[in-house]
């Protein structure tokens, strides 16, 4: 049975809390991503920025240069192990209505999947 990590992009672009989120918006749009996960120095998943919560940002009409990733990225994002279900993984995507989906191994950010990756 295939698992979401045979599907998963092992090359993650990820951000850190403490990144200014214009730089982080920025990073986004550059290299074309609907999400980006967020961690710590020993790659301990902290959440996901996404393009909704980017949106919501860009939506005020306040200067946000002093704020950073933490004040806007979603920190119940929804994410699986690396050994579940290509199901597991299918019904992640429908019911969060995530794009991204981070894998984990041992709480660690090991790979990525979205939609397209499981289509």
């Amino acid at each position: 049975m295939f698992k979401a990590s045979d599907v998963g992009k092992k090359m993650v672009i990820t951000t850190r809390p403490d990144t200014p989120i214009y730089d982080a918006i920025r990073l986004m749009a550059n290299r074309n991503l609907t999400a980006l996960p967020v961690v710590d120095a020993d790659l301990n998943l902290l959440g996901v920025l996404s393009e909704r919560d980017v949106l919501r940002l860009l939506y005020e009409t306040v200067d946000r240069a002093d704020q950073t990733v933490a004040d806007y990225m979603s920190h119940q994002a929804p994410c699986l192990d690396t050994n579940a279900s290509l199901i597991d993984l299918c019904d992640q995507l429908i019911e969060s209505g995530s794009r991204v989906i981070p894998l984990t191994e041992n709480g660690k950010l090991a790979a990525v999947a979205n939609r397209s990756d499981l289509i």
